[in-house]
């Protein structure tokens, strides 16, 4: 079995430091999905724009490795407990392949790169190779009695309390700023780290956002560029 992509995703993410952990998590975030240029027809989106969600079928390619390990440490349990790997959504795996809803928000056509899906809640890192399109067929994929295991209860129940100074929140592009809300109220620290003193940062759309944590509330301490 020999796959190539056929898409690549431009997010505001360029590593994998700050993405949600799982897609729809922060919905407000904008993403563009943009395909190789041997799959620019439009002929092959004809019909998507009747679906209000996408399945997207891509690679962790900032995890591959060799070997693999039978067991990890989930995030969601605080890196203190393996489980196997079949049982979570590890990114390393025998294959480091994911798979992740995301809205439609609509089908775009862009001068430079053709027929483009304009996505929302995704959780890719720009640039991740993308293998497959689906549609999101609501009567086939949600199962409404489904069990969730150790990750039952959604994180957003978890939410933390953002401090966004005026003065650094001015730094952010108007049309991104509720997105890097959501994506700090999430936590984007490790699960087993607790430290109030530690000063963390990720990439953001161009940006380094610095922030630390005490408690239950998030401060903002700096946003470079």
């Amino acid at each position: 079995m020999d796959f190539k992509p056929i898409a690549r995703m431009h997010s505001v993410f360029p590593t994998k430091f700050g993405v949600p952990r799982q897609s729809g998590l922060a919905a407000e975030l904008d993403s563009l999905l943009v395909f190789e240029p041997e799959y620019r027809n439009p002929d092959a989106l004809r019909g998507l724009e009747g679906f209000s969600h996408v399945w997207l079928i891509w690679v962790f390619h900032q995890a591959v490795r060799e070997g693999w390990s039978p067991t990890v440490r989930p995030p969601r349990l605080g890196g203190n407990a393996r489980l196997g790997v079949f049982a979570t959504r590890s990114p390393f795996r025998p294959n480091p392949i994911g798979l992740s809803a995301a809205e439609l928000a609509g089908v775009e056509h862009s001068p430079e790169f053709g027929p483009c899906l304009r996505l929302r809640g995704a959780d890719l890192v720009d640039g991740t190779p993308v293998l497959d399109v689906k549609p999101y067929v609501p009567y086939a994929d949600a199962i409404p009695d489904a069990k969730g295991g150790f990750a039952a209860a959604p994180p957003t129940s978890e939410r933390l309390v953002v401090d966004f100074p005026p003065a650094l929140l001015e730094k952010v592009p108007p049309e991104l700023r509720e997105g890097l809300r959501s994506v700090l109220a999430l936590d984007p620290r490790p699960r087993y780290q607790n430290n109030p003193e530690r000063v963390y940062g990720f990439g953001f759309a161009g940006l380094e956002v610095r922030f630390s944590v005490d408690g239950k509330t998030l401060t903002v301490r700096d946003i470079l560029p």
